[in-house]
């Protein structure tokens, strides 16, 4: 038997219980994987609190977790093109990757390619969910060109942190706001051409500033109901805002009617698994990442790592904001 971070309740960062639980055999189309490094995402507390949320979760006790690096250790029946000791890597639904040993079907993993095999199994974990998320918002919800202006809420988050540093190297000015002095430092370090605290200046004004009053094309935001309103107005006509988390609470219902009124303005709530549903985008998306990757243009920043056991410590940090970066946990 192995052992999991397992959830009987919803709430905060003391329900996990790290205890044994059984791995039965791989089932048809599907893989045993052994977990060597784990992603954590703050999508992953809304998940454990029972926040509303597009991405499915399973009835309880449950273990959480979307994103891993690890070694194919089994394969069930009807599997191709992977074999045993493979070194693979996943951020989709299901939910298991908090545990030692998981399956996971095979439709949904990905081979990591040997021009990656310096890069630390940590440092992959980290950017798996995140790097694919910043690859669907810069390069399909809104196709970043080079000369735009792009906003970027939470800029020194690991997810911010990945959209700072791919946005530039598209060829954007990227604006990024922050909760310190500190974090603005390391926003400016992964590209963000400005930074904004927010007890400090109004990312609103600096966006009508560096844009000459029109505006950006795209907003990511993922902060919701404190930065909501203003990220709206902070987009040019025919804008688009990147609704893809909400940090400080599900944002205020919008009336259509505003759209139009500020612009014939485009809103969406982009989530991974729609944009990876099929399996020809899951592998394009990944190409996109694995390339930009071995180019060294992206770093997974992992600033922070946790003993799996030691989970419901890295969920309190994370919702603390005393984190910067990536988070992992190692088995």
């Amino acid at each position: 038997m192995v052992k999991a971070a397992v959830i009987y309740e919803k709430g905060g960062p003391e329900v996990f219980k790290w205890e044994k639980i059984e791995v039965p055999d791989p089932g048809p189309f599907e893989l045993q994987i052994k977990n060597t490094a784990i992603g954590i995402n703050y999508v992953d507390t809304y998940h454990r609190r029972g926040m509303p949320h597009p991405w499915p979760v399973p009835e309880l006790p449950l273990v959480l977790g979307f994103e891993g690096v690890g070694i194919v250790k089994e394969i069930g029946e009807n599997v191709k093109n992977f074999t045993k000791g493979d070194r693979v890597a996943y951020a989709l639904p299901p939910h298991g990757s908090y545990s030692e040993e998981r399956n996971y079907p095979a439709e949904k993993l990905l081979k990591v390619p040997d021009f990656l095999s310096n890069l630390k199994d940590q440092d992959l974990a980290a950017v798996m969910l995140k790097g694919l998320t910043a690859q669907y918002l810069l390069r399909r919800t809104y196709v970043v060109k080079q000369g735009d202006v792009i906003l970027v809420h939470a800029a020194a988050g690991g997810m911010g942190l990945i959209l700072c540093q791919w946005g530039k190297e598209l060829g954007a000015t990227v604006i990024g706001t922050v909760s310190s002095e500190k974090k603005a430092e390391q926003a400016r370090k992964a590209g963000a051409d400005y930074t904004v605290i927010h007890s400090k200046g109004d990312f609103e004004s600096v966006v009508k500033k560096v844009t000459d009053g029109e505006g950006c094309p795209v907003v990511y935001e993922s902060i919701g109901r404190d930065t909501f309103k203003k990220s709206m107005n902070c987009l040019r006509p025919m804008g688009m805002l990147a609704s893809y988390g909400h940090a400080s609470g599900a944002p205020d219902p919008v009336d259509v009617i505003e759209l139009g009124m500020k612009g014939s303005l485009f809103l969406t709530r982009p989530a991974i698994m729609h944009y990876m549903a099929k399996r020809h985008h899951l592998l394009e998306s990944a190409k996109d990442l694995f390339d930009i990757l071995g180019k060294g243009k992206l770093k997974s920043n992992v600033n922070h790592i946790y003993p799996l056991s030691d989970v419901g410590e890295a969920h309190r940090a994370m919702e603390a904001r005393e984190t910067t970066g990536s988070i992992v946990l190692i088995p």
